[in-house]
């Protein structure tokens, strides 16, 4: 049986998969232009496996040493899951633009992450084969993006290193179908995700779902 947080990685993804063309369509889009037309497609598939690989490392990381603190005092494991709804609380604000609600994290992960990472790019270019493409998308899997660090927050609630890997690779999968097609259809998709009624209703599904989150938290504190 396919556990919930799973489910909800996926879902959470695939939602806000219009924050991820904003993020990183530019990118994906490129491939074309990098590539002959026949390979977009592999080109933009290598890419998102990329992504997707540094996200799994990156859930494995923070769920590995989480999971050593919360098996030692259940306090810490109910503050996760408190930071879980609140971060994803403010993923729903930040996607129907009411505020800027996590361009405070993104501007700490670029110093502390990825103003170091960046450099990395000049051997990549330019991306004339599947595993450069491979390798870009690894690399920029590290952007700092409010959304990846809040589907980071659930992954730190998990039990171990893979269920936290795990959580990663369900969210990524979720972006997917947008990433993949944005390398085809860049346009398009950007248009309708970065409609003003089409970010409402997705920030309006994540908010609600935040909400569950912390009712749940809240009742794990009360008994």
């Amino acid at each position: 049986m396919i556990e919930p947080i799973f489910i909800s990685a996926f879902l959470m993804g695939l939602l806000g998969s219009g924050h991820c063309i904003a993020m990183c369509g530019g990118i994906a889009s490129s491939l074309q232009l990098a590539s002959n037309k026949r390979r977009t497609f592999s080109y933009s598939f290598a890419y998102n496996i990329g992504r997707a690989s540094s996200y799994m490392l990156a859930g494995a990381l923070v769920a590995g040493i989480s999971s050593q603190f919360a098996k030692q005092n259940s306090s810490f494991s109910l503050a996760l899951s408190f930071m879980a709804g609140i971060f994803m609380l403010l993923v729903g604000i930040y996607i129907m633009r009411l505020a800027a609600s996590l361009q405070w994290l993104e501007r700490l992960g670029k110093t502390l992450v990825w103003q170091h990472l960046v450099k990395l790019n000049k051997y990549l270019m330019p991306i004339n084969s599947p595993f450069k493409a491979l390798g870009y998308g690894a690399l920029w899997g590290w952007l700092p993006c409010g959304l990846v660090y809040s589907a980071l927050t659930w992954a730190m609630t998990s039990a171990n290193a893979l269920d936290g890997a795990l959580v990663m690779l369900c969210f990524a999968l979720g972006t997917f179908p947008a990433m993949i097609t944005v390398g085809i259809a860049a346009q398009k998709l950007t248009t309708l995700f970065n409609h003003p009624w089409t970010r409402l209703v997705l920030g309006s599904l994540i908010i609600w779902y935040a909400i569950y989150l912390l009712i749940i938290a809240t009742d794990k504190l009360v008994q």
